[in-house]
Order: structure tokens, then sequence, then C-alpha cells
């Protein structure tokens, strides 16, 4: 494939790439560059964890990238997800790996590897102490955000070596591309820097678009990474999260009640539903209404949409009717998936344990 046509496609999935230039010195260079994303194993995915990170990582593989996920099952141990119970935390892991097959990401040329399985590697820890000697603890600090932390929340001593175990693991996977959320920019860039000078690579960052949760959004944060984190969907928030094993009701009650105001594009959790999700998944998309109100209309592409939108052609009920009923069909086939089986098994346990955050 053309170096041009898998940096097209590379950048369609980042909001942001640190730096553009050295992606395209990258995919020049490499023909199969590694690319990796991780995960805590914690509880039930939503939509942006589920449908979208599987949109994001078939546009990756497409571009010819070897994809790495990495299950960070001791990284959720450490940030104390389902109590600190690793056992739990590994059948979590499992769950959502079932979750991406069924959404359709292409599982099968993907790497899932366990952070566990790295714990007894002596090369592993000596490079993640050597992260630590070479930064300062306000450094690793401004980096707690990657745990879903703020600078001034209290954590615990073990979470102060997650920053840096993290940046550790992108030595450790071989990663030229980091592909993560906006969240995680702080220590990508912190392994940008430290990397040459532990005589390893400076990592491309291609940061993603988080998905805003069906609330309004903050009043009185600026800084765009940290408004984007405030709005994000939260699992600790479910009422404002569309989960993968929502029912047809749940979704249609949880989207009947989310912010959507006539006319705004921008910072609108339903447009942003159609934008990531929606136009990703459909060739076109209907929306039906009465005769009355304009009759059925159809849209090939998110643009033509957003226009009509912002000039007031289409209420904001009929968006949130046909963004629900989209949704659904995503989630249909993962519903089928888990109706049965060792998937079965899984979502009950998962369902049991309830969200964490």
């Amino acid at each position: 494939m053309d170096v041009d046509i898998r940096l097209d496609l590379i950048t369609s999935v980042g909001e942001e790439i640190v730096t553009r230039e050295d992606l395209k010195s990258l995919l020049e260079t490499k023909t199969k560059p590694v690319a990796y994303d991780g995960f805590e194993p914690s509880g039930q995915l939503h939509i942006a964890q589920g449908i979208m990170r599987a949109i994001n990582t078939n546009k990756m593989l497409k571009a010819g990238v070897h994809f790495k996920f990495w299950v960070a099952d001791w990284f959720a141990w450490m940030n104390n997800k389902m109590s600190g119970d690793l056992e739990k935390i590994k059948k979590v892991g499992q769950y959502q790996v079932e979750v991406w097959k069924a959404c359709g990401m292409k599982v099968k040329d993907v790497d899932f590897l366990w952070a566990s399985d790295a714990m007894d590697d002596k090369e592993y820890w000596k490079r993640t102490v050597n992260i630590a000697r070479n930064n300062t603890v306000q450094r690793i600090l401004r980096c707690s955000q990657i745990m879903g932390r703020s600078e001034k929340e209290a954590i615990s001593a073990a979470q102060i070596f997650y920053p840096c175990m993290q940046a550790s693991d992108i030595f450790h996977l071989k990663a030229d591309i980091t592909n993560l959320g906006m969240d995680q920019r702080k220590v990508n860039v912190l392994a940008r820097e430290i990397g040459p000078k532990l005589g390893y690579w400076k990592p491309v960052v291609v940061s993603y678009h988080m998905l805003m949760g069906l609330k309004k959004p903050p009043e009185g944060v600026t800084d765009p990474v940290e408004r984007a984190i405030a709005m994000k969907m939260s699992k600790s928030l479910p009422e404002t999260a569309i989960f993968m094993m929502d029912s047809p009701e749940d979704v249609k009650r949880k989207i009947s009640k989310a912010y959507c105001p006539e006319k705004h594009v921008e910072e609108n959790p339903l447009m942003e539903y159609m934008k990531y999700i929606i136009f990703e998944s459909f060739d076109e998309v209907e929306i039906t209404r009465p005769e009355k109100f304009g009759g059925t209309v159809s849209y090939t592409s998110f643009d033509e949409l957003a226009e009509d939108f912002r000039e007031g052609r289409l209420h904001p009920m009929d968006l949130k009717t046909a963004t629900a009923e989209h949704v659904n069909k995503l989630l249909e086939p993962v519903r089928k998936h888990f109706s049965k089986g060792k998937a079965k098994e899984l979502s009950d346990f998962v369902k049991k344990q309830g969200t964490t955050r």
C-alpha cells in the first residue's frame, strides 16, 4: 500500500499525532511497524472501548501495522480494580477480548499479550527503574491522569510505579507507535523524551479521540486535554454511558435523555456517535420521521448530516431516535454472542462485578 494512503488511514485514527513527520518517516522505512494499545480489565466495556476501539484497530491493521494489545492485568491490580483480585481481573480480560471478537475487531490479526507474563523479566524491571531514576516524583505524578486520577487525588505507593511501568511497556513490546486515548498523552510524551536517553527509540504517539458521555459538558475547564477527559464516557456514570451489553431499551432510554442542544454540532454527544461510530460502520444513515416534519431522509456522510443539524433542518429528537436505532444494530451481534456458552458465563461474571472506575 502507498505510504500516503497508509499515512491517511492512521491519521484518521489519531486526533493528535506526535509527530506526523516522524510517522511518515517510520512508514517509509519500516514495512510492518508495531503499534500497541493497552487496557485495564475493569468491568463492562462501553461503546467507546468496544465498537470505537475495534474501528480504530481495524484501520491500523489495514494500514499494515502489526498491532499488539497489552492486557494490563497487573496495572488493574495496582489501580485496585476488582477490589485488587488478580484472578477476577484476568477473567474480565478474557471477557473484553470476547467483546472485540463479537463487534468486528480482526482479533486473529492482533497479538493479545498479558502484562503478568512480563513480570518475571529482569530486563523489564531494570528498564522501569531506569525510567524512574531519570524522572522526578512530580513529573510522574503529572502522568497520574493515565490511571483515571487527578494530580490532586491521593494515590497509593503502588500507583507511583504505574506511569514508569507504562512507559517501560512501550519498549518491552518494541512498539514504534503508541495508539492510546488522549488521556494517555502525558506518559507517551514522557516515553518519547526518555527513550533516546536510555538507548531506545522515540515512539510516535497516535492519540485517538475520547468519545463523549451523554451528559452536558463541564463549565470552567479550558485546557483541551483536561476538557476531553472531563467529557469522556465514564463507567462511573452508567446512565451517561452506553455499555456493550445494554439492552435495546437501555440504549433508547439513555439516548432519549442525552444532552443534545438544537443546532449545536460541537460538543454534542449524539453528533460524536454519528461521526466516530455510526458513519464509520454504515455507508448510509437513514432517519425516519413523519412527512409533516420533512419525511424520511438519508445521509451518506457525516458532514451532510452535521450541516442539516446546524441549520435546524434536523431536530434533536430525530437525531436521538436514529442514533439509538443504529447503535442497537451494532450491539445486536454482541448480545447474540454473549447469549450462550463460555461467552455467556464470562458476561454473567462481569455483570455481577458491577461497573468500576
